[in-house]
């Protein structure tokens, strides 16, 4: 069966979205894991890969209208920590954490750039 192996966001500002990234992902467990040759950087962790990286074109990084990248945590303390450190790293608000609909707690927010990212849990 096939399983999301890695996703990225574009960064026009890469130096401080690493700095971002570092603290975020560190925070659940994914490390550095390479340098990108666009000046980005790759982490990993037991989800996967993800990465924040310069776009391949060489023109501005934009945000995808409708993108959203999630992280499935362990549980509602686990998601409202992930969430917490997001915006303390200065990512903005873009849904508390909450429950949607019964067993289903998600919190959403943006990165620097204004990439959406979201942390969940079913259950």
């Amino acid at each position: 069966m096939a399983k999301l192996s890695y996703c990225t966001v574009g960064s026009n500002r890469l130096e401080e979205a690493k700095a971002y990234y570092d603290a975020l992902l560190g925070s659940i467990g994914m490390t550095p894991r390479f340098e990108h040759p666009s000046g980005g950087r790759l982490y990993s962790g037991d989800a996967g890969m993800f990465g924040v990286i310069g776009a391949f074109d060489g023109k501005l990084a934009t945000v995808g209208n409708g993108t959203m990248i999630a992280f499935s945590l362990d549980s509602r303390a686990e998601v409202d920590a992930f969430y917490a450190k997001a915006i303390e790293l200065g990512g903005t608000d873009d849904g508390a954490p909450g429950e949607r609909a019964p067993g289903v707690y998600f919190s959403y927010f943006r990165d620097l750039d204004g990439n959406k990212l979201c942390a969940y849990i079913f259950g």
